[in-house]
């Protein structure tokens, strides 16, 4: 007879906090089974006023949410727009789809993120031979914010806007001084940005199964989302359209979801980093073994914990303990792929990548679920160690 599994351990599985169904039945009893309704007007409010950012606009992805700030900044046919390198697809699709040309920017070693001299040096060139860029995408990867003040001070003497990509950093803070108050904000809430997208992917640390949040501080760029999310019908009583629109705004039953997923966001982001300290006191002893970095300036949400693995040091590359922690059945995952590696991307330009290629080759994501306990990290810790020395006394 063979033996059984262990329980799975997925990468970042939803996690319910308790609240969601009686308001998922709210829903229901007032029969608001639509793509709006009361959950999704008091979704957008509790969202806004957790992050600060004044408009919000729950829509059904955080995908939608990017194509329809790139569509309200007027990005089209020839028109440039530049992102961070190491980052997911949906960061740089919209802008594709929308007609224009991707430009990737590497990452910064000590955050990840999109390198803001790298940054500049596109602009420079990119302006320098009469290219019109419309928008920089920078990504708040793996729930680190981006350097908003820096991106922002680089792109302003281009009058470049800059739409960030929170869909990783739900309850992540940044600040110029972090801790004091005044100087400190939520992930997307910096002064300045033209749009913040998030997402409630049902991996995310905090999901509506599948939907997104479009926020910013220009309340007209929301009005005009919030139409075009609705087939952009015009104040008529019949239907009458001046423009083209899509059908993007969220269920009612999943804002429904949302809201009691609200209540426990704080507890969530709180687990997500305690969940980061037990891999680090288990693992970074270990030679060959870092962590992502967290930026001086921010409060990460850890929404993965994320490890660089040396093999020449510790024995084994991100690959075969990706394997080793599968055969255990546990999910790891790399680091996502560089775009300007991509197929998909063949032939698009990129100012610098050697950061983001080195991160992708040495970089594993490990399960970082917040109903994981520490004996649930204990076991992904206890495979990888045993995994090193094993390769290692093979080498």
């Amino acid at each position: 007879m063979a033996a059984q599994k262990p329980p799975r351990l997925f990468l970042s599985p939803p996690h319910m906090g308790g609240q969601e169904e009686p308001r998922v039945a709210e829903a229901f009893a007032s029969n608001f089974i639509a793509p709006l309704g009361p959950q999704v007007d008091a979704f957008e409010a509790a969202f806004a006023a957790f992050t600060g950012i004044p408009h919000c606009l729950a829509v059904s992805s955080g995908t939608a949410a990017t194509h329809l700030a790139l569509r309200c900044l007027g990005v089209g046919p020839g028109d440039l727009v530049l992102a961070a390198s190491l980052t997911f697809i949906a960061s740089v699709s919209p802008a594709v789809q929308l007609g224009a040309e991707a430009v990737f920017v590497d990452a910064s070693p000590g955050t990840w993120n999109m390198d803001p001299e790298r940054l500049r040096e596109a602009l420079t060139v990119l302006t320098g031979e009469g290219r019109r860029i419309k928008a920089v995408i920078p990504t708040d990867l793996y729930g680190q914010c981006a350097e908003y003040q820096r991106i922002l001070e680089v792109c302003a003497p281009f009058g470049v806007p800059v739409v960030a990509d929170c869909a990783e950093s739900v309850g992540a803070r940044c600040g110029r001084n972090l801790g004091q108050d005044d100087e400190s904000c939520h992930a997307g809430a910096w002064p300045g940005l033209a749009a913040s997208i998030f997402s409630f992917n049902g991996n995310k640390i905090i999901t509506t199964s599948g939907g997104g949040m479009l926020a910013s501080e220009d309340g007209a760029l929301i009005a005009h989302a919030r139409k075009l999310s609705q087939q952009a019908r015009e104040h008529a009583p019949h239907y009458e359209h001046v423009e083209l629109g899509y059908n993007y705004r969220l269920s009612n039953i999943l804002a429904a979801v949302g809201l009691g997923q609200m209540e426990v966001l704080e507890a969530r982001v709180a687990k997500r980093r305690l969940i980061f300290r037990w891999y680090r006191e288990a693992l970074e002893a270990l030679p060959g073994i870092t962590f992502m970095p967290e930026a001086a300036t921010g409060k990460a949400n850890r929404w993965l914990t994320v490890m660089l693995v040396d093999k020449d040091i510790f024995g084994a590359d991100p690959g075969e303990l990706r394997q080793a922690l599968e055969a255990e059945n546990i999910e790891a995952r790399p680091v996502w792929k560089p775009m300007h590696r991509q197929p998909v991307f063949a032939g698009c330009r990129a100012f610098g990548g050697a950061v983001a290629e080195d991160l992708f080759t040495r970089g594993l994501c490990l399960p970082s679920g917040t109903a994981m306990t520490r004996e649930d990290v204990a076991r992904v810790a206890d495979i990888i160690r045993a995994q090193g020395r094993a390769l290692g006394k093979r080498a």
